[in-house]
């Protein structure tokens, strides 16, 4: 290869890295500019196409890894060591070069059809097997990146967001293969983009008419208070300091609840109940529950003399306090408590409320449950770590979507958001924009049956099944070149 040659090839080759790494880090992460995603990999999948197998893995490996330093400052604010964010992103920057390789090895074999599956399937088997392995769930999903495209967020509640991430995927697949196959076979070409287009279409369209369609059910008035003044936000040490705290949220509580607020859900952790303090922590919001008539749900740490849990304890007018312990703790921070099992489900007024606390939201389950228990409603109390606020407040909101429920989950330092079942944020205010934020509005709170809800994960095996035979036809391909 001439000089000349090799300088088109480096050049190529930087473009392509540059383009993809600039729309990873700008399409994905903390505050994503969403219609970025759905071009970010075909810079680097043209490339791949049209050189070798190394020099297209490497440049796939570099551009995801350098799109993934949007989230370097993140795991610098959380304290974690910089090799936890390079064996984070590092791991999927190999996947998706391994997935681009795969696509690249099926194209050059006529393959056109498996080609074009092999990226989304191979995302997608990955990012479930890691949901299943990894502390955080599914909360590095590239659906999230999709939170404000709503006609696309409908399709959460069928497939989830193995589902989105697919067709999130498959889009520039298919764009790239039919760009690749324009010139050899402009048939094909179009029969790509034509199929590429039509499953698009057909998924907003889906959408589109979901969206138009009201949720069922009553609406509910709810309130929601946080603070991030610094004496409020950490956790309050039992006795006096807890109920204290308690006392100075009440008083939100209360002027919610004379504005028409039917349940008031407060941050987690807002201090620490423990024997022989209990009881009279409990009085302070069992008597703002009492005399104000309002559902009251609160985070605390629940301390007993032989384990301890991350605690939601629920306040009904006149009634008997129950308690939720959160199931999905956020390591190293809460590995001092013990997951809870059970679900907490409550009935006001013959309507199906559910509770989780705040990571619970990062995983399928126990959101699934609380559909399959009829939740119209969620209430989730929450801690966030400010700069991923906004991020992290609206994972919950995929949830609703999923198992068709709203979602009113108050954080501190982040945001008090109230959503429906569509994934429309019905209101929004940020945790630090007083001494004590409080937020009302008015939320359905019906239950929507969904096929996520009834069928789970169904879609993240379809797609290792789309895996498996994209391999077999590669293995096939490479006996008859043999």
């Amino acid at each position: 290869m001439g000089f000349g040659n090799k300088l088109r090839g480096l050049f190529a080759a930087l473009l392509a890295v540059g383009l993809t790494a600039v729309l990873v880090f700008f399409g994905n992460g903390l505050t994503p500019h969403w219609p970025l995603m759905w071009l970010a990999p075909l810079p680097v999948l043209l490339y791949a196409l049209r050189s070798s197998a190394r020099n297209a893995g490497v440049a796939a490996f570099v551009a995801w890894l350098a799109g993934c330093l949007n989230l370097w400052g993140y795991f610098l604010v959380l304290g974690t060591p910089g090799v936890a964010w390079a064996a984070t992103f590092g791991l999927e920057a190999l996947v998706f070069a391994a997935a681009v390789l795969l696509m690249r090895a099926l194209a050059r074999r006529g393959a056109m059809w498996s080609a074009w599956l092999a990226l989304p399937a191979v995302w997608v088997t990955f990012e479930y097997v890691r949901n299943l392995l990894w502390p955080h769930g599914s909360a590095a999903s590239l659906a999230y990146s999709q939170l404000n495209f709503l006609p696309f967020l409908e399709l959460a509640s069928l497939a989830g967001p193995w589902g989105m991430g697919f067709v999130l995927l498959l889009f520039p697949a298919g764009l790239a293969m039919g760009i690749h196959l324009w010139g050899s076979s402009r048939m094909r070409a179009v029969r790509v983009l034509g199929a590429t287009a039509g499953l698009v279409a057909a998924v907003l369209i889906f959408g589109a008419v979901r969206l138009a369609m009201r949720q069922p059910g009553p609406e509910v008035q709810v309130g929601l208070v946080a603070s991030d003044v610094r004496p409020n936000v950490w956790t309050a040490k039992a006795g006096t300091a807890t109920q204290r705290l308690f006392a100075a949220y009440g008083a939100g509580v209360r002027e919610l609840a004379a504005r028409g607020a039917k349940v008031v859900v407060l941050p987690e952790k807002l201090g620490t109940v423990a024997d022989p303090d209990v009881a009279s922590a409990d009085a302070v919001l069992q008597k703002v529950a009492d005399e104000a008539g309002v559902t009251v749900v609160a985070g605390v740490g629940d301390e007993e003399p032989t384990v301890a849990y991350n605690q939601a304890r629920v306040y009904t007018p006149r009634g008997v306090v129950e308690t939720y312990n959160k199931e999905h703790l956020l390591p190293p921070f809460e590995n001092r408590f013990a997951p809870g099992t059970a679900l907490r489900v409550l009935h006001p007024a013959g309507m199906t409320w559910g509770v989780a606390i705040c990571k619970d939201m990062d995983f399928t389950n126990p959101a699934r449950k609380n559909g399959q228990a009829g939740a119209g409603l969620m209430l989730v109390p929450g801690w966030d770590f400010d700069i991923d606020g906004f991020w992290h407040g609206h994972i919950a909101v995929m949830r609703g979507v999923e198992d068709g429920f709203s979602v009113v989950r108050a954080a501190k330092d982040g945001f008090l958001t109230v959503s429906d079942n569509r994934g429309r944020i019905v209101a929004e205010a940020a945790s630090g924009s007083a001494p004590f934020t409080t937020l009302l509005a008015d939320v359905p709170a019906g239950h929507d049956r969904t096929l996520f809800q009834l069928w789970g994960d169904w879609f993240a095996w379809y797609a290792i099944a789309l895996l498996a035979l994209v391999l077999v036809r590669l293995l096939l391909g490479l006996r008859r070149t043999a």
